[in-house]
């Protein structure tokens, strides 16, 4: 084991940090000695109550608190955090005022838009006036399928300060990928733009709004949001459609109203993935994921008022909810819709350097990818204000936090980041006063009592296991929509383990008290009854130049299961005997005898979730003559049929 950090704090970054700040209030409330975020984080499980009302007042919750924190903190599914609070997520975000910037947008196509936090109080005053108009009340569902735009944000706010629910897709899902998701939640508004810039294309969606539209009658009425300069014209050929400019025409701006709810009052509903069944309605509560978030901004994202915040994502990912909540610190929000590679890959970077940004989030697969094409930053553009760079998706290669140091920025706090759309959150993150260690993600999130349990249901260390959570946690959802007696619920994450959240990573606590996840535990692949994790493959085969990425599955083969791996080749290389015998060699020296695949097999395409995410259970399926049962989840599923009826797999 590397005993060299790749990067550690200074020691007046530690002392200037909102970690620091906050560990000095805890030790003067509690009289403990905090030397050490492993003394704050152990402190943090064991009195929930105590550090949650800790994280509610330093982090600047608006909302009536009430007297309890927790109640029946011992149940999972069943607590209650603050069950006599009050507030509404959109007055926390919208707090702050004046000229500055509250959100920055990027197109592809270049369009620069800018809205200051007065501009944006008032435009979410004139949508909150025209959605009470429509009709939207508390727990209506108003649903989206947007690009990246400030008015997505902006429809969320209006959304959420009357109480309604909001949930959103981006532009590309297919027809039915769109239907999948909101035909089961009915929502009474929806909120589409006349179209989305891709890869240099301006692409026109009026069609399939039209089309999704007519399969959802619960909708009263479609708002255009104009991006291509057609908003009229689209509204027209979508039925009850209305550009929203000429929508919001007769209300003018005035002081928001916020209806402060429930703590647990639903905000959200996301969508699992979807790539092997109907998505799962997975319901999110305000309160909820507004202290969750505004613990993980401040505390592990060093997150303060007045910092340039960004993350690449699109409407349909978790992390635009996450992205969102970055206004309740007083963070200027860096929005850019498109792809990260048009034209090239320093189009994020050039973002960065115009505005200053200070935290930079993206996908190991953007670091991987901007690592193997050459491109490095470090050298082209100035970043001298960035603080951190944040990683998600899938996880970082050893490779790739060595690339974000030597090729983007040395003095650099890199927080690889783990948990899901299912807690609208993180289980294991960064930790801005700690060591970078190369490969591995910094520790537990503060108030989660993250854990690595054998199949017995046993604590282990230095070993593989499933990532569990041992207690109740305040982003936990409500519940999935539709479930009434919670039976779909329960069965996704408390069935492994009683009271337990087993939530599907394999996972390994490292001898610096961090944690490498290894994939998903039911990607899991078993030869000869051994637990393996793709990742482990994959840290290995990426690293060869000749291989431009990899997929890799356990197949039923002869009464076993066999390592099967899939790569993508770079241009001009073509996968002969000698090439396998390198990989083989690699991956035997790099990871295990066990991990060398039995099959190696050359694919033109890799399929992926439309948030970037390798599908190895739809390949899976695929390659054992199973029903895929929802490709509108993906990216390009047409890359599935790759994999069908394999000659390579049949010996």
């Amino acid at each position: 084991m590397d005993q060299t950090p790749l990067w550690s704090p200074s020691e007046e970054r530690v002392a200037a940090s909102r970690l620091a700040g906050f560990m000095a209030d805890a030790q003067r409330q509690t009289g403990k000695a905090f030397s050490a975020f492993r003394d704050l984080h152990a402190w943090s499980v064991e009195d929930r109550a105590a550090f949650w009302a800790l994280v509610w007042d330093y982090c600047g919750i608006v909302g009536e608190k009430g007297e309890r924190v927790l109640a029946d903190g011992d149940r999972m599914p069943g607590a209650a955090f603050f069950p006599e609070a009050r507030l509404n997520y959109a007055e926390n975000m919208l707090k702050k005022r004046g000229g500055a910037d509250a959100m920055v947008f990027r197109g592809e196509d270049k369009v620069e838009r800018r809205l200051s936090w007065d501009e944006l109080s008032a435009l979410v005053s004139r949508l909150q006036q025209l959605f009470r108009e429509l009709g939207v009340g508390q727990g209506d569902r108003v649903a989206a399928m947007m690009p990246n735009l400030p008015e997505a944000i902006a429809c969320m706010l209006a959304a959420s300060s009357i109480g309604a629910v909001w949930s959103s897709c981006s532009p590309d899902f297919g027809e039915q990928g769109a239907l999948d998701r909101f035909g089961q939640i009915e929502p009474v508004l929806f909120i589409a733009p006349d179209g989305y810039w891709y890869n240099g294309k301006a692409l026109d969606i009026s069609e399939k709004v039209a089309a999704v539209v007519a399969k959802l009658p619960s909708v009263r009425k479609v708002l255009v949001v104009d991006y291509l300069g057609k908003a009229g014209q689209a509204a027209s050929r979508i039925p009850n459609g209305q550009a929203l400019d000429a929508a919001l025409a007769p209300f003018r701006a005035r002081e928001p109203e916020f209806e402060r709810l429930p703590f647990s009052h639903p905000l959200y509903i996301l969508f699992s993935s979807g790539t092997t069944g109907i998505p799962k309605c997975i319901v999110h509560s305000a309160g909820g994921s507004l202290i969750q978030h505004m613990k993980e901004h401040q505390l592990h994202g060093d997150i303060r008022d007045g910092d340039r915040l960004f993350y690449f994502t699109t409407c349909g990912w978790m992390m635009w909810n996450w992205l969102a909540s970055g206004l309740a610190s007083g963070a200027t929000l860096l929005l850019y819709d498109g792809s990260p590679f048009h034209p090239d890959g320093n189009v994020l970077f050039d973002f960065a350097q115009a505005e200053k940004m200070t935290y930079f989030g993206t996908s190991a697969k953007f670091i991987d990818t901007l690592r193997k094409s050459g491109l490095r930053p470090v050298d082209t553009h100035d970043l001298s204000g960035l603080r951190t760079i944040s990683s998600t998706g899938s996880p970082l290669s050893p490779e790739g936090f060595a690339f974000v140091y030597s090729g983007i920025k040395a003095d650099i706090h890199l927080a690889s980041i783990s948990g899901g759309t299912d807690i609208v959150s993180c289980f294991v993150l960064g930790v801005p006063t700690e060591p970078v260690w190369a490969g591995e993600i910094q520790g537990a999130g503060l108030g989660m009592a993250v854990d690595v349990w054998n199949d017995e249901g046993k604590p282990v260390r230095l070993e593989k296991g499933e990532l569990v959570c041992t207690k109740a946690f305040p982003s936990m959802p409500v519940g999935f929509w539709n479930d009434a007696d919670g039976r779909k619920y329960h069965g996704a994450y408390f069935e492994r383990f009683d009271n337990v959240w087993c939530h599907g990573d394999f996972a390994e606590w490292t001898v610096h008290g961090g944690m490498i996840i290894h994939g998903r535990s039911d990607a899991t692949l078993n030869p000869g009854g051994v637990r393996i994790g793709t990742a482990e493959i994959y840290n290995q085969v990426e690293k060869m130049p000749e291989i431009a990425e990899a997929l890799c599955i356990g197949q039923d083969f002869d009464g076993d299961v066999r390592v099967v791996l899939f790569v993508r080749l770079a241009p001009g290389v073509a996968l002969d005997g000698e090439l396998e015998k390198r990989i083989r060699a690699r991956i035997r020296a790099g990871a295990s005898p066990r991990h060398v695949p039995a099959k190696i097999v050359a694919v033109a395409d890799i399929p992926r979730t439309k948030s970037g995410k390798i599908v190895e259970l739809a390949v899976r399926e695929v390659v054992h003559g199973r029903e895929v049962k929802n490709r509108e989840a993906l990216a390009n599923p047409e890359a599935l049929e790759l994999y069908r009826d394999l000659a390579e797999l049949k010996a």
